[in-house]
Formats: structure tokens, C-alpha cells, sequence
């Protein structure tokens, strides 16, 4: 049996539809996410679009097929809090269990590094041992619970908070957004990442 082809991509809006299929589950069917309603399409494809210029967003492809993707987001919108980031990751049910989750994290947060960023947060939805036990391989540590925070599927949600820092400098100086990142750069750690695949 020939070996599968695995890659991981940066984002594309052609993937929108084929991330979303892989989305509306957690949305429907657990708490993991606290969204209640699927965005249609094209608002999906916006934010996509609206995280993609600032902040990396990343698929994992085995034969072609979008296995999981992860990417992050703005943690805060006052200006103080720009250094900081919150991260987001799902993976298609049929993939779970085979290490995507860890590959993918560990070029996110390459690419975080690159990009200048300080602290990154994970909020999970509690309990969630496997997504705690991930946070906590890559050197996340609690950072505070918030009890009854979520109401979903008739019941409250308590959320747990994770955090890793990133960069000790303290000499702060502006973070480069995603887009502007030398290309070279962005290829280099993507041929790195691969390679380990293959």
C-alpha cells in the first residue's frame, strides 16, 4: 500500500468550504466551540480572509483532503494586548488520533515566533483532556478556570485558560503581520515542517 501524501498548506479561500464541513460538527453537535449558529459561506470566507492578514492559518492535507487546520486570532482588541495572540485548532473526526493536532502546532507557533509575538492563549472548553494534554506538550501552563461562562446544549460551560510565552525579550518592538512576512521565510519553514512528513 502505497504511503499517504500528508502537507501542510497555508490557506487558501478555495479551502473555505471544505473547513467549514469540518467546523459545523463541533458547532452542531459539542461545546468544544461556543458558537450556536453555522456562518454561511461567504461570511466564513471573510473572516478567513480578515485572520489571514495578520495572523498565520494553516491546513493539514492527507491525499489532498483538508484533515485539520489551525490558526490564530486577536486576544484583545485595546492596543496594549497586540503582542498577544489566541489560538485555535480542529481536526476532521475521521483524522483524530494520528498527530496531525502536534504538527500543526508546532509551525503555528514557528510562525508566531517569526512574526514577534509574545504570550499565545488556548481557551478550552472544560474538561478536554486531549486538547489540555496538547497545550501542556508545547509548554502551555493554566492560567485561570472561568466556571459556568458558556451556556450551550442546555447546560453551562466552564472554560479553562492556557498560556505559553513565547518570546522573553523586553525589548518590544512592532510585530510583523502574517502578510508581510519575507515569503522565503514562510516557505523555509513550511519545506521544513513537510519534510519531516514525508
Amino acid at each position: 500500500m502505497s504511503k499517504n501524501q500528508e502537507k501542510i498548506e497555508l490557506v487558501q479561500l478555495s479551502d473555505a468550504e471544505d473547513i467549514l464541513a469540518i467546523y459545523t460538527p463541533y458547532i452542531k453537535n459539542t461545546v468544544i466551540t461556543f458558537e450556536y449558529e453555522v456562518p454561511s459561506l461567504q461570511s466564513f470566507q471573510d473572516r478567513i480572509s480578515s485572520i489571514y492578514k495578520t495572523y498565520p492559518y494553516l491546513v493539514y492535507r492527507i491525499d489532498g483532503e483538508i484533515a485539520g487546520y489551525a490558526y490564530a486570532s486577536s486576544y484583545r482588541s485595546r492596543a496594549a494586548f497586540q503582542w498577544d495572540v489566541e489560538t485555535s485548532i480542529y481536526l476532521n473526526e475521521k483524522f483524530q488520533g494520528k498527530g496531525i493536532a502536534t504538527k500543526l502546532y508546532e509551525v503555528l507557533l514557528e510562525f508566531l515566533k517569526l512574526q514577534g509575538f509574545y504570550q499565545v492563549y488556548a481557551y478550552i472548553t472544560y474538561p478536554n483532556d486531549k486538547s489540555i494534554g496538547l497545550h501542556k506538550k508545547f509548554g502551555f501552563t493554566k492560567m485561570g478556570m472561568y466556571p459556568k461562562t458558556g451556556y450551550k446544549s442546555g447546560q453551562w460551560c466552564d472554560l479553562i485558560a492556557l498560556g505559553k510565552t513565547i518570546n522573553e525579550s523586553n525589548t518590544v518592538i512592532p510585530y510583523t503581520p502574517f502578510s508581510q512576512l519575507n515569503p522565503a521565510d514562510i516557505s523555509s519553514i513550511l519545506a521544513k515542517a513537510n519534510s519531516k512528513l514525508e
